[in-house]
């Protein structure tokens, strides 16, 4: 049996909202099987939990926030791509105030975090969702269009095309296909950080966003350059951040997916509506367990060593 996972042991981190700017602890616990992931405001008199769920996406502005009715947790999709990338299904999050804490804005920290938790079997099936038709959503026209789309796979992969028209931007890779078969995500994906430009930072602020933001968290380019001093960590580290942002918003589904994701231009909130397409054509899924894990597609079975 293909089994669903979770960690061995709490474990912790203390960092700022890339849009609030707040300080805020998170504290990831083990959480029995079929719990999902469950961020927890442990800040309120009463502790609310607010269960993933693709209809928990309350706003798409700049992250992907979820909600339970008025209490929220703003930028979830750093996180759940790190979970999504190791094949966590359980996990409870306890979050000190409203949004995750960036820290370095890339998914590493996460996943250095969960592995060094430990990641454990659970005596329960992993359940997958597994595409069986295509579904695709669309915005635009022309050179504005924005698409993502699911089509039918035995596996997991994605593959997204940026188009920026920016120097800094043009000069690297634009388009990226990762398969979850190759088991590289922490080395080849998890690291990809955010990326803004100085020109929108004063909009974005007087907005009340992007409060924590910096040179510390994010790829920061003027009109011409990159600003950071220490340059990009890959060739093409902005568009492989837009899969880790599509694995992190796609694992809002509450369940794996089996299937083929691809978008152009996408971002958070196309990609929510992409799940939400899927979940009303109840035609073009199914769930799906694997009795013998060895009849799972590459990359499911084995799991992330412990750090």
């Amino acid at each position: 049996m293909l089994q669903q996972r979770t960690i061995k042991s709490l474990t912790r981190a203390i960092g700022v909202g890339m849009h609030s700017g707040q300080r805020v602890e998170i504290v990831l616990r083990p959480a029995p099987p079929d719990t999902g992931i469950v961020f927890r405001r442990v800040d309120l008199p009463q502790v609310v939990e607010i269960p993933v769920s693709a209809t928990s996406v309350s706003d798409t502005t700049m992250a992907s926030t979820i909600a339970n009715g008025n209490v929220k947790v703003h930028t979830v999709e750093h996180l759940l791509s790190a979970c999504a990338g190791l094949c966590v299904d359980n996990l409870y999050v306890d979050i000190t105030a409203e949004e995750v804490p960036i820290l370095d804005g890339s998914a590493a920290s996460f996943v250095f975090l969960l592995q060094s938790a430990g990641i454990v079997k659970q005596n329960a099936p992993r359940r997958f969702v597994r595409v069986t038709q295509t579904v695709e959503v669309r915005e635009g026209s022309g050179a504005t269009e924005k698409w993502a789309r699911l089509a039918p796979y035995h596996g997991y992969q994605l593959s997204f095309e940026i188009d920026f028209a920016h120097p800094a931007v043009d000069a690297t890779g634009q388009r990226v296909l990762f398969d979850m078969s190759s088991g590289s995500y922490a080395k080849d994906i998890a690291r990809a950080r955010t990326f803004g430009f100085t020109k929108d930072v004063e909009m974005m602020r007087a907005k009340g966003l992007a409060l924590g933001g910096g040179l510390d968290n994010a790829i920061v380019m003027d009109d011409y350059k990159i600003l950071n001093a220490e340059g990009l960590r890959y060739d093409d580290e902005f568009v492989k951040h837009k899969i880790l942002d599509a694995m992190g918003d796609l694992y809002l589904l509450g369940k794996p997916l089996l299937a083929s994701y691809s978008a152009r231009r996408s971002g958070h909130a196309l990609n929510n509506l992409l799940l939400r397409e899927l979940l009303k054509r109840t035609d073009a899924w199914e769930e799906l367990t694997f009795e013998d894990a060895e009849r799972a597609p590459q990359g499911f079975a084995q799991l992330a060593p412990a750090w």
